[in-house]
């Protein structure tokens, strides 16, 4: 099965009623007296994950409502609040079930071919990218997508350690993109990620003869219970991939990739050679 968005991709906007759920959620857990991090903990989600179900910005799913509801003694509030829930129109549907599949993934593969990938960017380089790209948003707005993305990168650092790949373009560090600053944090902050034991970094060079991805970006990630999926986006839509026949054909490509790209020893030498000629 394949699931697909139609125009109107990107990062979830919080509707009134996401909201008041995320209000409520908060209030019971005050209540209990507990923090994020222990709600996290009871439900098997990140404190980061909590924080964004109770501001709104992510759809709460059935299996955080099954734990947290009788852990804050309000099990049938939450319920009966969730028939209610409302995604605002055009918003990413996909981005609720990616990000918490996310949280609770073992492996996580990325390609990208256009930006550094959002969970290794520095703030600077999130906030060249956001500011770069039609819609223009309000300083407010900017400045919530830059602390979400940042958010999420615990994911690089979170216990159990987590097995993450990434396969980076070189044409996207020679972009330098928000200036040669910018771009020289970016790569010291690659070269950083690129000495943690659970992170395998490569660049794939300008020049490769034979290339699996001219389809594009692509993610793959291993579910707790070793299942694949994928995802990819494209301009204004995007598709979260569960079909095995289809997640299985984004894998051949990844594998391909991983052997036309550097290897991370290359990957190091060349961010070096980059970072000194900027």
């Amino acid at each position: 099965m394949t699931k697909t968005t139609g125009p109107g991709g990107g990062e979830p906007e919080p509707s009134d009623s996401l909201r008041a759920f995320g209000a409520a959620v908060r209030a019971f857990r005050k209540r209990a007296g507990m923090s994020r991090a222990e709600l996290g903990t009871i439900t098997n989600y990140s404190a980061d994950t909590v924080a964004s179900i109770e501001l709104g910005r992510r759809m709460a799913q059935p299996d955080f409502i099954a734990k947290a509801g009788p852990a804050l003694d309000a099990h049938d509030v939450l319920a009966e609040m969730t028939e209610t829930l409302e995604r605002r129109k055009g918003l990413a549907t996909w981005f609720h079930r990616w990000a918490d599949l996310e949280d609770r993934a073992i492996s996580l593969y990325t390609y990208e071919c256009r930006v550094v990938p959002g969970l290794l960017q520095t703030e600077a380089y999130a906030r060249a990218v956001i500011t770069s790209v039609p819609p223009v948003f309000e300083d407010e707005e900017v400045e919530q997508r830059i602390a979400e993305r940042l958010a999420r990168q615990s994911i690089l650092t979170r216990k159990p350690l987590i097995s993450l790949s990434f396969i980076i373009e070189q044409a996207v560090l020679e972009r330098q993109t928000g200036g040669p600053q910018v771009t020289g944090e970016q790569i010291d902050r690659l070269l950083e990620v690129a000495r943690l034991r659970n992170v395998e970094l490569q660049i794939m060079p300008l020049r490769r003869p034979q290339h699996a991805g001219h389809d594009g970006p692509m993610q793959l990630l291993e579910a707790p219970d070793h299942r694949w999926l994928g995802y990819f986006e494209g301009q204004r839509g995007s598709a979260l991939i569960t079909d095995p026949d289809e997640v299985s054909i984004m894998a051949r490509r990844y594998a391909i990739m991983r052997s036309q790209a550097l290897n991370a020893e290359e990957t190091v030498s060349l961010l070096e050679r980059m970072r000194g000629d900027l």
